[in-house]
């Protein structure tokens, strides 16, 4: 029943690569319409047929057009062949880096008797595919044999072999997944490689990509005003035979998916069932990880070197703190997939600059305001850092709004979080002006939509103003990739639009204010109380007081911010023994 099932998946997909290949050919023959016009209407005024003032008109009239329809057609179909289909950023790994992994993919096309990936590649995300990069922009085309077209001397000529697509293999799956996992989830994967090197599947999805590519071309800003009518001409063209193409297309999809799925059922069917359900853990701990913990080092300029390693640790806290994970924690004694790697740490590393780069934006390479950090330096290099640079932002606020500090034991106290309790909580009549104005050039203050949910109208004050400033430091040191010293794949895709994956919204007002005065509390405990900073894996930065993490102070901040009542703060601080009239160290 299986190879019945791979049969029929596979005959879907061929049929309708076929249907997508009729689109082509009669787009083709739509071009030559008026070409062969005017071959008869020359050869019957050769014949001595068509003769008059008026079929000489329409033989003149016909010929420009079809020459003009030609060349136009030409035009196309060499844009179309030679631009640059999208090519998703990732991290090659050569053979020699990774022997065992190439072993283990060559012995699982072998069991499914489809041809092997020409090559492994990872990306920094919880799925893996299979990507064809033969495209000339990606690169040399991998070498023939010698008789792979011609043959031995003798035999009829052979239609050459499409070179296999590329497997990427997200990274994560690498680091959480066992061996046997990692063969399990990868074999309807792999098993996509037959359907590829089907001539007619190849060649549809070419034309496809070619389209796709075209569009992107036409759609490029800068052009010229001589330019911009063959651009229009170009979209016009590629919209509509993509439209004409595009259900067949993805059907076609659907059969090579199903194909390759049903060839895998007889790979490790029963271990394919437990590896699935690692890979929505290793998604949720992943996606918790980037959010929780990188996102906050990569605002301030520092990117976690070992983002990989960080999911087994994530996951393995997950799995102390939740019953339902616990059974996972026995997996850890089995050889990890990341074995087959010869070196895991550089692979870890290159993926997790990536992964800033895609999913924040960050510099192609290492440097002074880019560096990488350790998980041990973590508490000191982002956490602490952020909480200082979020209290001194803070305080140059309150100083902009011509708010006095909090007077101490012997006279003013500077920065201190009195200044920002007192503040908040004071009447509304006692600020003498709702904001300052913004200077030249600074981002416009928050709505009334935004001061409503700010809280209080000094809490929105204080939002808005800090949204203003937060703003103008990304305007003045963009956190944009730098072209200079990217990698090969790198010119593959566009710099200019990163992050491809931006992880969250820009914050609003009321969560800066709350980050703000969060982090002020945090370095008063630090500096007056004997706290210290750490790095909790699934919820990222924290502060520890007595070796125990402060897990009740967002609630009391919100009280604040929200409603003016400095009650449950205060009360928490005395609690806990820090002093807000002390001052504290800023950046």
């Amino acid at each position: 029943m299986s190879g019945i099932g791979v049969e029929v998946g596979a005959q879907a997909a061929r049929s309708r690569a076929l249907a997508v290949l009729r689109v082509r050919g009669r787009a083709l023959a739509a071009a030559l319409v008026p070409a062969g016009a005017a071959v008869i209407l020359l050869t019957g005024g050769s014949t001595g047929h068509l003769v008059g003032p008026g079929w000489d008109a329409a033989r003149m009239a016909v010929s420009a057009l079809a020459l003009l329809v030609l060349v136009a057609a030409a035009g196309i179909a060499l844009v179309v062949a030679r631009a640059r289909p999208a090519m998703t950023p990732t991290v090659a790994i050569p053979e020699e880096s990774a022997p065992d992994l190439y072993r283990l993919v060559r012995d699982l096309a072998d069991r499914l008797d489809v041809p092997a990936p020409s090559a492994v590649a990872l990306t920094p995300d919880c799925d893996s595919w299979l990507e064809d990069r033969t495209h000339t922009a990606h690169g040399p085309p991998a070498r023939s044999a010698p008789d792979e077209i011609t043959g031995p001397p003798g035999s009829p000529p052979q239609r050459r072999t499409p070179v296999a697509p590329v497997l990427v293999i997200g990274s994560p799956f690498l680091w959480w997944m066992r061996v046997g996992e990692l063969r399990a989830v990868l074999a309807p994967v792999v098993a996509g490689t037959g359907p590829s090197a089907h001539p007619d599947i190849a060649a549809a999805r070419r034309f496809v990509r070619g389209l796709d590519a075209a569009l992107a071309v036409a759609s490029a800003p800068g052009r010229g005003p001589l330019a911009r009518p063959a651009c229009a001409a170009l979209g016009w063209v590629a919209r509509l035979l993509l439209s004409g193409c595009r259900e067949h297309a993805t059907q076609m999809e659907r059969g090579v998916a199903a194909a390759a799925a049903e060839r895998a059922q007889a790979v490790d069917y029963g271990l394919r069932i437990v590896a699935q359900e690692q890979v929505g853990l290793a998604y949720a701990g992943w996606d918790r990880l980037l959010t929780r913990v990188a996102l906050p080092a990569w605002r301030m300029g520092r990117w976690p070197a070992r983002l990989d390693a960080g999911v087994v640790a994530a996951l393995t806290e997950l799995s102390r703190r939740d019953r339902l994970a616990e059974g996972f924690a026995s997996r850890l004694g089995e050889r990890p997939a990341c074995d087959l790697l010869e070196e895991p740490g550089t692979v870890d590393e290159a993926t997790s600059l990536l992964a800033a780069r895609l999913f924040h934006g960050g510099p192609a390479e290492p440097g002074p305001d880019w560096a990488p950090v350790d998980w041990h330096a973590y508490p000191e290099e982002v956490v602490d850092r952020t909480w200082r640079a979020e209290a001194a932002r803070l305080h140059r606020v309150l100083d902009s709004l011509g708010v006095r500090p909090s007077a101490g034991p012997t006279g003013p106290g500077g920065p201190t979080l009195a200044r920002v309790l007192d503040h908040l909580t004071e009447p509304a009549d006692a600020l003498p002006h709702r904001a300052a104005p913004c200077a030249a050039g600074e981002p416009p203050e928050a709505d009334d939509a935004e001061d409503a949910e700010a809280g209080t109208e000094r809490s929105a004050a204080l939002a808005a103003r800090l949204s203003a400033e937060l703003a103008r430091e990304e305007a003045v040191t963009p956190s944009g990739a730098s072209p200079a010293g990217g990698s090969p794949e790198s010119a593959l895709w566009d710099d200019g639009a990163l992050p491809l994956f931006p992880l969250q919204p820009p914050r609003s007002g009321r969560d800066l204010l709350a980050d703000h005065v969060t982090a002020m509390v945090c370095c008063a405990a630090v500096d007056n109380a004997g706290a210290a900073p750490a790095l909790d894996w699934l919820d990222g930065p924290s502060l520890l007081l007595d070796g125990e993490r402060a897990s009740d102070l967002t609630p009391k901040v919100l009280s604040l911010i929200e409603e003016g009542d400095p009650g449950p703060l205060r009360d928490w601080l005395a609690a806990t023994g820090i002093r807000p009239e002390k001052p504290v160290r800023l950046v």
